[in-house]
């Protein structure tokens, strides 16, 4: 069961390494010139690899944590609320997935509208569902909303101190 774990976590991670780049590669396409046609191309080329090379690690992922769950009885019993919420989070992870493959045929089809500020904005979805999905599978809590609530403020905290922390490094003019 231990490298059933193992190999889960290793493609759940490798899947999300893919989620947080893609999306991070159609912020530098939302930026190009009409005139970039040669960068457009190779920028649309490494999101197309990436995305099949994303899907490919996400059934894995999905096929070791449905067995983990089902067959080897991890997150079953009445103390496991959290992993109803954890495979809500999931669903929203997969569903994310789906959002990128069709922004990336927007993007191939040239109809996108969509700013590269929009795009920095859902680069960090993936982000929080991972905080989300890993804070549940570590903690375990049994009163699932109290923690969610208290993730959501300590999220919160966290942020602000980024924000005022960048903006006092930010560059005077």
């Amino acid at each position: 069961m231990l490298w059933m774990k193992t190999l889960h976590i290793v493609f759940v991670a490798s899947w999300f390494a893919g989620l947080f780049y893609l999306p991070r590669i159609f912020v530098n396409l939302a930026m190009l010139k009409e005139d970039e046609k040669p960068t457009r191309e190779r920028l649309l080329l490494m999101s197309d690899k990436l995305m099949r090379f994303t899907t490919l690690l996400m059934i894995p992922a999905l096929v070791f944590g449905l067995i983990l769950w089902l067959y080897y009885g991890i997150g079953q019993g009445e103390q496991a609320s959290w992993m109803h919420v954890k495979l809500t989070l999931v669903v929203l992870t997969v569903w994310y997935h789906h959002q990128c493959a069709r922004q990336l045929k927007e993007l191939h089809a040239g109809v996108s509208t969509r700013s590269h500020v929009w795009y920095r904005v859902f680069n960090e979805i993936p982000v929080l569902l991972m905080l989300f999905i890993v804070a549940l599978v570590i903690h375990k809590p049994d009163n699932v909303l109290g923690f969610l609530q208290q993730m959501t403020l300590v999220l919160a905290v966290f942020v602000g101190l980024v924000m005022v922390v960048l903006r006092r490094l930010k560059p005077r003019q």
